[in-house]
């Protein structure tokens, strides 16, 4: 029987109907359209990205039983994302972006041979294995976070270099283990995420584990319970490669900390590779033990930083490439000056301006963003950064923003860097001092100079309290 994209899907979407809520099935579905039937692959085309991911996340095994229902056992499912560009100025531009369903294949581990112990009969060689039992281990691994995706700066290159050192090279660089430490939302779960992936691609046969401190703890805890610790102990001791993430929250944790201690020795001595990432460096955790603390510092620790200003323009780029979306310039400017000290909330404020301008089928522009930022970081929402003020004081005079650091005494500079001033002390929350430091170094006194100067001439020219109320207007949030 010849069957066609179209009576295919239908079908589907008949199944599909019955399993799910009427408004998600109109929100989710209905927008979808069937493009093609080749062999077992069935294509659909959904209209974002977002929507496609929204679609993986949250309804892929309903897809995907419900596609092998209608085409048997080997089936699969394509995407075509067809996004139209209708922010103001540029023309409609469909274009197509065909997305296999997420690949994870490469992550997973080799069978790897577990001993069995606390066998009920007496051992009298305690060198003999009583038995072997085969485990599947999942590496815990995310295929979207490699290195591809990882964009290098100022901030991390440290980190990276030494990541794909180890990548290359695991247990056989000075390296190890490697800490990475760094603040909330800058990169570290995905350089080590990364740094796993790289191995796993270059040496397929490695076991790899990557594993949050809290489950690291409650699985101890689980092996106390059961009494099978030295289960638990034997299991990561098989690792050729162990990534804790967030080990800082090992502090406090005696008995955790020292069934670690032993895995860490026998890992460190056999030649196999630990990674480890913090919030902070081994000098600054608190309620660890001193010989952990000694062995954290044996390779390299290093630090990921806020990203600059330029990095975090190059990360929402890359997003946005990887995405297939386009964003006006001033847009995304306006994001990488608003998000300065979190690269995942930087992240996620691109992920929810594009989903609002796609479901509510809205022109993504500045005014669009502006909102938005302000519904998503709450506790910031009436402060912008200095850096933006400058930049948009600057476009508004059309001056390169060089000048207004420089030391020039031009008038028109002189003017432009004490309104910067002005707007700096009336909507951040920086120093005077900071503010003077952002300015080309002035002091806190002619910060305040400028901000009476331009208060008394708003007060007498008309013509300067128009500048003001357009650049009031221009750095407002709402």
């Amino acid at each position: 029987m010849n069957l066609d994209h179209a009576s295919v899907w239908a079908k589907c979407l008949s199944v599909i109907e019955d399993n799910i809520s009427a408004q998600a099935f109109k929100t989710w579905f209905a927008p979808i359209k069937p493009v093609k039937l080749d062999g077992h692959v069935l294509t659909i085309q959904v209209p974002s990205q977002f929507f496609y991911e929204w679609l993986e996340e949250h309804y892929v095994s309903l897809l995907r039983k419900t596609v092998r229902k209608e085409l048997g056992p080997d089936a699969r499912l394509e995407y075509s994302i067809i996004m139209e560009h209708i922010h103001e100025g540029a023309s409609s531009s469909p274009y197509t972006v065909n997305m296999p369903t997420t690949e994870v294949r490469a992550t997973r581990n080799a069978e790897v041979a577990m001993p069995i112990v606390g066998e009920p009969a007496p051992i009298k060689n305690p060198f003999v294995i009583p038995g072997l039992r085969k485990l599947n281990i999942d590496s815990n691994l995310n295929p979207n976070y490699a290195f591809d995706s990882f964009i290098e700066g100022e901030c991390n290159r440290l980190a990276r270099s030494a990541g794909f050192a180890v990548a290359n090279k695991p247990g056989g660089t000075a390296f190890n283990p490697l800490l990475i430490y760094g603040g909330v939302g800058l990169g570290k779960t995905h350089l080590a995420h990364a740094i796993g992936l790289e191995i796993k691609n270059r040496q397929p046969d490695k076991t790899v584990l990557y594993v949050s401190s809290e489950r690291f703890t409650h699985q101890f805890i689980d092996a106390v319970r059961n009494n099978t610790v030295n289960d638990f102990s034997h299991f990561y001791q098989m690792m050729d490669v162990l990534i804790i993430d967030d080990v800082q929250f090992f502090s406090g944790k005696e008995k955790t900390q020292d069934v670690f201690f032993h895995i860490f020795n026998h890992l460190h001595q056999t030649g196999k590779q630990i990674v480890l990432t913090s919030d902070k460096p081994p000098v600054e955790m608190q309620g660890m033990e001193q010989r952990l603390l000694s062995r954290f510092k044996w390779g390299l620790s290093a630090d990921l930083q806020v990203p600059s200003l330029e990095t975090r323009m190059a990360i929402l780029e890359k997003k946005m490439y990887a995405d297939g979306i386009e964003l006006p310039r001033e847009v995304i400017e306006y994001l990488a000056y608003s998000i300065t000290t979190n690269v995942r909330e930087l992240e996620g404020a691109l992920i929810s301006l594009v989903a609002q301008a796609s479901l509510n089928r809205k022109a993504i522009t500045l005014d669009l963003a502006k909102h938005m930022i302000d519904k998503f970081v709450k506790n910031t929402a009436r402060e912008v950064s200095i850096d933006y003020i400058q930049k948009v004081v600057c476009d508004y005079f059309d001056l390169p923003i060089e000048l207004l650091k420089s030391k020039t005494r031009k008038r028109e500079i002189v003017q432009a860097r004490q309104i910067s001033m002005y707007f700096a002390k009336k909507m951040t929350k920086s120093s005077l001092a900071n503010i003077g430091l952002h300015c080309g170094g002035k002091d806190h006194a002619t910060v305040l100079h400028a901000c009476r100067t331009v208060n008394n001439l708003s007060e007498t020219d008309k013509h300067f309290r128009k500048y003001l109320e357009d650049l009031e207007k221009k750095l407002a949030i709402h």
